[in-house]
């Protein structure tokens, strides 16, 4: 800050820098995610939350599509009073992004009056409508999973002729592959149906709990919404049934620290009949359980639980050991009730007028029958829908590679998706003549330099914020998810002779003060380094990590709200968190010994 104690700005878009060795890094992205000139007047910040490794090509549909759905609910179906829908741009890899703010008091009170109406309609018939939505994004799994990539084979089945088809299989090849983006960019519309709705619902109760208690922390007012199941635990909760069922069954020895999932599940194959009803109860749990993605649903490389076996395992070993052991595998939720129950009736007792606590009750209420949504709709979509996706777009690769035109099928996921669909056409066109397509010699040296210039942008330290410091944080997603508040820019800001090297400072999201080891992951594939005890460190964790809250003592992050994924499920788990430190993994380094106070939000360095 300067000397009157204002916040500097932070670097303007037009100042950042291409990295060295990947300058054309802006080949691999649309024009419409370049900064322009006028970028320079905005607020922007690095959404590492869902964003934190710089983006392959066709990855990038995973901030196109989920930024067109959260703006067309948030500005034109719901018409939010005091916010518009959400930009992103994309700089050396990263994803930086802003929301539009409304600020003119007119246009929030035109804008109040249609939300009222509409945001009321699903409060009032939240769970009919709930149901609604969860057949509607199954029938979209369903569809996604029924997705076929035409084999092209020399000859079509002598069932065109008799059936007089009237159209060959090269036609397929697009229209199945266009009909995966679609259900692709369906899915984002109904996840983004119900979920600003949840966040408005909580950011309301929020801010009635602020203004009738000042005193109150942030993390108290999440306490009143904690433990409620819901079924993003589901995965981790199938895990610890797997391990008492190894137990049950006498099989647990096959089980050990760094076992290889294919030898354990082969040796099952042999152990007779207590073997095959551990693979019976493995089967059942993989669909849809097993769908479950290592990261949160965003990057094709993030596999599944059922594509890498490895980070399930290496959960299970630790939970047969204590089922072996008889100790507890169950989540405190029970303890998270009572304490929920108390914290609410403490303040609410401290309501002047009945017409107060009526409306605190109405609020809470309002915020516990939302909260599920707030976690579940993470499963079908982000999980359950985009496994099912990156699989289908990685066999539409696969038939790039069998038409010589990839090296390898996973090589599709360098390409925007602009560029898969001249691809397949290239595909299409040969097949038809008979000839050979001639994507290879234009493709892979484009390919092979992405790959390459990926490996340089890694090794980037993006700033958390770029551009001025807005007057006015009005989205309640930003606040809520990211964290992203006053306070938090303001201690961005600081310059670092301005900061207690030996402290972080971030949201205190989940209570309590521990000390230990800290383990700093920047990628979810470094999440088999955790140790029993550790303290981890990251940019953003994700639901499903559950199996690593199991194991670690505490956890912060560099993005994050009360109301952020690591927040809730640090405490649901009943540990520790800081969250929305900004630059934790910066100054923090894995054998470090630090002091994790989730009360007040900050993180001591001890060595």
């Amino acid at each position: 800050m300067d000397q009157k104690g204002d916040i500097r700005s932070f670097p303007l878009p037009s100042q950042v820098a291409d990295v060295p060795g990947a300058e054309g890094w802006r080949s691999m992205y649309p024009y419409f995610t370049r900064f322009q000139p006028e970028d320079d007047e905005r607020f922007w910040f690095y959404n590492s939350m869902h964003f934190p490794e710089p983006m392959p090509a066709f990855d990038t549909i995973t901030a196109e599509v989920p930024y067109t759905a959260i703006g067309a609910n948030t500005a034109r179906v719901f018409a939010f009073p005091t916010t518009l829908g959400i930009e992103h741009r994309i700089v050396n890899g990263r994803v930086y992004i802003t929301a539009i703010p409304v600020t003119e008091p007119a246009e929030i009170e035109r804008r109040a009056a249609i939300f009222q109406e509409r945001a009321g309609y699903y409060y009032e018939n939240w769970d009919q409508l709930y149901d609604g939505w969860k057949t509607r994004i199954q029938g979209l799994i369903g569809e996604i999973e029924a997705i076929t990539v035409p084999e092209l084979p020399e000859f079509e089945d002598i069932d065109v002729v008799k059936n007089s088809t009237g159209v060959a299989q090269n036609h397929y090849v697009r229209e199945n592959y266009h009909r995966c983006l679609d259900l692709y960019s369906k899915m984002w519309h109904h996840h983004t149906e119900f979920l600003m709705l949840g966040y408005g619902a909580y950011v309301v109760f929020f801010e009635f709990c602020k203004k009738a208690f000042p005193e109150i922390p942030d993390q108290m007012v999440a306490r009143m919404v904690a433990g409620v199941e819901v079924i993003m635990y589901r995965p981790d909760d199938e895990l610890k049934r797997l391990a008492k069922l190894a137990v049950d069954c006498g099989v647990d020895d096959l089980f050990v620290e760094g076992c290889d999932p294919a030898e354990v599940l082969d040796a099952l194959g042999k152990r007779g009949e207590a073997g095959a009803r551990w693979l019976a109860g493995f089967e059942e749990a993989r669909t849809p359980w097993f769908h479950v993605s290592t990261g949160d649903g965003f990057y094709h490389h993030h596999l599944s639980w059922n594509e890498d076996l490895s980070v399930p395992f290496a959960a299970l070993t630790r939970y047969v050991r204590k089922a072996r052991d008889g100790e507890s595998l169950v989540r405190p939720t029970e303890t998270l009730v009572q304490e929920r129950e108390s914290i609410a009736a403490e303040y609410r007792d401290l309501l002047a007028s009945e017409e107060e606590r009526a409306a605190f009750d109405q609020m809470l209420g309002l915020c516990r029958l939302v909260f599920p949504y707030v976690e579940d709709h993470k499963f079908y979509c982000e999980h359950w829908f985009t496994t099912r996706f990156f699989q289908k777009i990685r066999a539409f690769g696969e038939l790039l590679r069998r038409q010589g035109v990839l090296d390898e099928a996973d090589d599709v996921f360098q390409l925007h998706h602009t560029e898969v669909d001249a691809a397949l056409a290239d595909v299409m066109l040969a097949w038809a003549s008979g000839g050979r397509p001639l994507g290879a010699a234009h493709l892979r040296p484009i390919i092979a330099e992405r790959k390459r210039m990926l490996g340089v942008l890694r090794d980037w330290s993006p700033p958390p914020a770029l551009g001025p410091v807005p007057e006015a944080l009005n989205d309640p997603a930003v606040k809520m998810l990211w964290g992203i508040t006053a306070e938090t820019i303001e201690t961005w800001s600081r310059a670092s002779d301005e900061l207690d090297e030996k402290e972080v400072h971030g949201y205190g999201a989940s209570p309590g003060v521990v000390e230990g080891t800290a383990r700093v992951l920047k990628d979810v594939n470094e999440i088999g380094q955790i140790r029993e005890g550790e303290i981890l460190v990251c940019p953003v964790t994700a639901p499903s990590w559950g199996p690593v809250f199991g194991k670690i003592k505490a956890a912060v992050s560099d993005i994050g709200g009360t109301m952020s994924h690591a927040a809730i499920v640090a405490r649901e788990y009943g540990m520790p968190a800081v969250v929305g430190t900004g630059q934790a993994t910066k100054r923090i380094k894995t054998g470090q010994r630090v002091r994790v106070d989730g009360d007040r939000g900050v993180v001591r360095l001890l060595d």
